[in-house]
């Protein structure tokens, strides 16, 4: 009896283990939405959607609320990381910023990006990258399919992501962003856009902004790279740059000549309200992001508010101050840990989805009631790319970067005798079309050239083959801190491409992908005090990763020698009507009817003779003894058809000749 109970409470104790960790193992989805206002007048809209599934040997292949699309990719090419993105527009480094975690990880270059890292065999990595083009081609409904030449892609080795051998890179300048895109990348999400944040998605607000990327990443641990497994995460993000409309109120002066900015809410620039949170979400939450510019000038006007006998309250903690005012208080303020300076930190303003219904919908008005300007944190350097020279034949490449003003510590404080030095890292592929010559790199610092061999630490070039790969750059640079601008100059030839590699605007000119610019010595990252609700939040968890700095450049348009399209054209055209007139009248002649041609000869000749002819012809056979036949006039009109048949053949016969041996 003993025995049997031991057996029992045993097995009790392993039903419920094995309950706890399914429980622990279960899926999960959150939805969250940042709103930020621009030094610009313009409004920054960031949706960030996370699903998540546990490992497959834990928990099996079929999957609730993660998309069974992605799942089978994932398992199908052997997938240990993956981003795409389609992107309209660029990002505005000098206004939006370049210090934080959405312009490093969120800015994107205009069309497609993807990038995706395998865990096969080397030899495999090309197959296994082709075949994920084509069926991202089809799943997102663009032109993904185009980076599966060896023309368009490349394989970096250490100056885009750390991951050597595995790895593959690919761009499409030029490819349109419309909402064909958008819908199949919506069908992700378990509520789609019918319930949650992703209702705000309305294509007409998001397509007029000035700044739209969407963005897909995948990271997995299923294939054992790794000791420990995660399962499968998949982040997407939507982020918009939008201009809320100016009212009259928002265009008043004031005696600093400054103008108010406008004020906005979640209904005037999307057009809608949320009605509440999408049901399979663990999380729906909304942040209003203040950052540190803004929140110093806001300091500046709160002191002065504070002299006049306003209310001396603590500032980071309230909502309504004298810079603006938010007409739904929030369920808790966030406030950013600054390492570096106490002074101005980063303030977040939380609200919750699930207190709002369709009864009640959330909708945030952010009203200005003073005029305030300030400026976006910007990377140590800011990044332009251009071209330079004239003509078909040959021309140069050319990479500008120029130091911003340091603010916040960014900077080392230390800069005397070359003892604080910046470095970054510069990653360059060039189309094969565009020879490149890597020798005639040359570096300009403050404008004067210097040695290549005193700022370049390493440099990896794989020069283009025509037809068969792009070239590819990727060097580490370091600069004392002191330096104002370097610029980076390569020379280059322009090639000549077959009939059928132009595309149809070939007269536009080619496109050059953006450079990539990475600071490996700064980190992007939000510090935060230790909470548990701010664990449970992905966003927030997001923002405390260190993620490098990075930017990209502008995308270079190469015109190219074009030939004249319409010669062929001319060519095709006259050869055509020259042929059609050859064979319709061949086909006219030996196609028409002999007996119909003699009716009409029978016919027009009574109409020239007449009675009058034909008295005389039995006149004459009268006289001459014989009998009058007209059956003879039938025969002499049908020799004298068959002759001009045969005339009319050997005529047209003869042109034919002429015209081949002339035009041969």
């Amino acid at each position: 009896m003993a025995a049997v109970l031991r057996f029992l409470i045993a097995v009790l104790l392993f039903s419920s283990i094995a309950t706890a960790s399914l429980s622990q193992e279960e899926e999960e989805f959150s939805e969250e939405l940042l709103l930020k206002p621009l030094a610009d007048r313009k409004v920054l809209a960031h949706f960030h959607f996370e699903s998540k599934a546990p490992p497959t040997r834990t928990y099996g292949h079929h999957h609730r609320l993660f998309p069974k699309a992605l799942y089978q990719l994932v398992q199908k090419f052997r997938i240990r990381e993956m981003e795409l993105s389609f992107t309209q527009g660029r990002w505005n480094y000098e206004r939006w910023g370049g210090f934080d975690p959405i312009s490093s990880s969120n800015a994107k270059p205009p069309g497609v990006e993807l990038w995706a890292v395998f865990d096969v065999p080397h030899d495999l990595v090309d197959a296994s990258w082709k075949n994920l083009t084509h069926t991202l081609s089809g799943l997102f409904c663009a032109s993904i399919n185009f980076l599966e030449s060896s023309t368009a892609y490349s394989a970096p080795d250490w100056g885009f992501q750390p991951f050597s051998g595995s790895l593959r890179y690919g761009s499409l300048p030029r490819e349109a962003v419309c909402t064909e895109n958008l819908t199949p990348w919506l069908k992700l999400l378990p509520c789609r856009d019918k319930a949650g944040l992703a209702t705000l998605m309305d294509r007409p607000s998001i397509y007029r902004g000035f700044y739209h990327s969407q963005r897909l990443r995948l990271s997995s641990t299923e294939f054992g790279s790794t000791e420990v497994e995660s399962g499968i995460a998949l982040d997407q993000t939507l982020t918009v740059v939008l201009q809320p409309t100016t009212s009259h109120r928002a265009s008043m002066t004031y005696s600093s000549d400054s103008v108010l900015q406008p004020s906005w809410s979640l209904s005037s620039i999307f057009g809608r309200k949320v009605s509440g949170r999408c049901v399979l979400a663990n999380s729906s939450n909304v942040y209003v992001q203040v950052e540190r510019g803004l929140m110093s000038e806001l300091k500046i006007l709160h002191a002065e508010d504070e002299g006049s006998g306003a209310d001396n309250l603590t500032f980071e903690k309230t909502w309504n101050n004298p810079g603006f005012e938010l007409s739904i208080a929030p369920n808790r303020v966030i406030k950013e840990v600054n390492i570096l300076h106490d002074e101005t930190s980063i303030v977040l303003y939380e609200y919750l989805i699930d207190n709002y219904s369709n009864s009640e919908p959330f909708d945030l008005g952010f009203t200005w009631k003073f005029p305030v300007v300030w400026s976006s944190p910007q990377a140590p350097l800011h990044a332009s790319r251009f071209l330079m020279g004239s003509g078909n034949e040959r021309g140069a490449i050319a990479i500008s970067l120029k130091a911003t003003e340091p603010s916040d510590g960014l900077w080392f404080a230390d800069t005397i005798e070359n003892s604080c030095m910046l470095r970054f890292n510069v990653f360059q592929v060039v189309p094969w079309y565009v020879r490149v010559y890597f020798h005639t790199l040359q570096v300009f610092v403050d404008g004067k050239p210097q040695s290549v061999t005193d700022f370049i630490e390493r440099m990896r070039i794989s020069p283009s083959e025509d037809k068969v790969s792009p070239g590819v750059m990727e060097m580490a640079l370091k600069l004392p801190c002191c330096v104002k601008s370097v610029t980076l100059t390569l020379e280059f030839d322009k090639g000549f491409l077959h009939i059928d590699e132009y595309p149809p605007d070939a007269n536009q000119g080619f496109d050059i992908p953006s450079a990539v610019i990475s600071f490996p010595d700064f980190h992007a990252s939000m510090h935060f005090l230790k909470d548990d609700s701010l664990n449970k939040s992905p966003l927030l968890s997001k923002f405390q990763e260190r993620s490098p700095v990075l930017c990209y450049t502008e995308v270079l348009l190469v015109p190219l020698t074009t030939p004249d399209f319409s010669m062929p054209y001319n060519v095709i055209t006259i050869t055509c009507t020259v042929f059609a007139l050859y064979f319709g009248s061949l086909l006219n002649v030996l196609r028409r009817r002999v007996g119909e041609e003699e009716r009409f000869l029978k016919s027009k000749d009574s109409k020239k003779t007449g009675r009058l002819g034909q008295l005389l012809s039995k006149l004459f056979a009268k006289l001459r003894g014989k009998s009058w036949e007209p059956t003879q006039t039938q025969s002499a009109s049908s020799s004298l058809i068959s002759s001009k048949l045969i005339f009319k053949v050997i005529l047209v016969a003869g042109i034919a000749a002429g015209w081949q041996y002339y035009s041969g």
